[in-house]
């Protein structure tokens, strides 16, 4: 186990450039999302945007096929469940019963989820003051932005149930991101986003002819724009780069980049899909904005690659 490096300057601008790019990135794909899922159904979508960013990169992983021990190609394949496959699924069966608002609050949970999941599995990462305040600010951030369209929403048994798929959809990306963190250091970043993507998109599609055979397809201009930006902009880019950043970055740091993808949904769905701007959600920015400062100017804990 050998520390990284100290940083010099121009590592840390790289460090910030990438994680600038990551959740604003991200941030993005849901109004794109939304905009190509009036003309494709959701698992459809996913589905082919996974396989298109995993054929994207195949002409990049030729000199690292070595690498793709059995070992490590069952332990991509399990992490690209965990990452993509089981968390889709969930979250598809989840919003049938819950409105998209509680969605996207519960998902928000992520950064929790992070910190207890490496305070199990990574024994450098302690549950210090300020990584709790952070993680505290930046829900309440989540829970200002969503304040109007929470009030008054009563679930059923079975939004019961959907809370709690999307809320373990979480449980599972933070896991994956943990365990990759841990074990995935000597995997180069395209080989990771590539394996994992086609993995978990084959069955994502497959889940799709079997239960959307009756839902309108419609391959417009509009659906494959989006469909484009989600699988090389949302996904072959910014896992790359979010693979790259996993061993550079304390954890604290990896959670907040969640919060500040929210923050960049909602500022994005106000210029472009004309979306109110209120007084929550100018104090839920701010909330969000202070998470991720507290989150980063935090001192680290020493860094490690994990070694196989």
């Amino acid at each position: 186990m050998a520390p990284l490096p100290v940083r010099r300057p121009a590592d840390r601008l790289k460090i910030v450039l990438a994680y600038c790019i990551c959740f604003l990135t991200w941030g993005s794909t849901w109004a794109v999302a939304k905009i190509g899922l009036e003309d494709l159904p959701p698992l459809r979508l996913v589905g082919v945007r996974m396989l298109v960013a995993g054929a994207a990169l195949l002409p990049f992983v030729r000199s690292h096929l070595s690498l793709l021990t059995p070992r490590t190609l069952g332990s991509l394949v399990g992490v690209g469940t965990l990452q993509i496959g089981f968390p889709f699924a969930m979250m598809f069966i989840g919003q049938q019963w819950v409105p998209s608002s509680w969605a996207a609050l519960l998902f928000s949970t992520y950064p929790v989820w992070v910190l207890l999941m490496g305070r199990l599995l990574l024994p450098d990462q302690l549950l210090t003051g300020p990584k709790l305040l952070a993680a505290a600010l930046g829900l309440a951030g989540v829970f200002a932005l969503q304040n109007t369209q929470l009030s008054g929403l009563k679930l059923s048994s079975l939004g019961v149930a959907g809370g709690l798929l999307i809320l373990g959809s979480a449980g599972f990306c933070a896991l994956a991101n943990v365990l990759v963190k841990r074990h995935m250091g000597h995997v180069p970043p395209h080989l990771l986003v590539c394996v994992q993507t086609l993995s978990s998109g084959v069955p994502l599609l497959a889940a799709s002819f079997l239960l959307e055979g009756g839902l309108p397809v419609h391959w417009t201009p509009r659906a494959v724009a989006a469909l484009l930006w989600l699988a090389l902009g949302g996904t072959v880019v910014t896992y790359q780069l979010f693979y790259w950043l996993l061993p550079r970055l304390s954890l604290s740091s990896v959670g907040a980049m969640a919060l500040l993808d929210t923050l960049v949904a909602v500022v994005v769905g106000v210029g472009l899909l004309q979306e109110p701007l209120t007084a929550s959600l100018i104090l839920g920015g701010m909330l969000i904005l202070s998470a991720a400062a507290l989150a980063n100017l935090s001192p680290a804990s020493k860094l490690t690659r994990s070694e196989e």
